[in-house]
């Protein structure tokens, strides 16, 4: 019905940059939040960084002023910009995307795949 397909992951170096994807196809009406979570080895899912329908965003503390999250409604796509990358944000990095659907009325949450992102020191 509804799948996320991310793309962008890959390995860089310290200070580096990275752009990560996520495009939503299926049968919605709307998604409503998109988001950005990451897990390292050891680690819990955490969430990095959120965007509202109207284009609010929320980041986690560890990432403000070096993450972008933006999306492209006309692409129903997510995107995270990643600058000055360190070490420590080395992780696999999941799209989340709460989807709308009416008639009847439904509220789906939905996963990609996930892609890593590998920071090199």
């Amino acid at each position: 019905q509804v799948q996320l397909v991310e793309a962008g992951g890959g390995l860089v170096q310290a200070g580096g940059s990275l752009r990560l994807s996520c495009a939503a196809s299926g049968r919605f009406d709307s998604i409503n939040g998109m988001s950005w979570y990451r897990q390292a080895p050891g680690k819990q899912r955490e969430l990095v960084a959120a965007i509202s329908s109207a284009g609010s965003t929320n980041y986690a503390e560890s990432v403000k002023g070096r993450f972008t999250i933006s999306r492209d409604n006309a692409k129903n796509t997510a995107y995270l910009q990643m600058n000055s990358l360190k070490p420590e944000d080395t992780a696999t990095y999941y799209c989340n995307a709460a989807v709308i659907t009416l008639a009847p009325l439904r509220y789906l949450e939905r996963w990609g795949q996930g892609t890593l992102v590998t920071v090199s020191s």
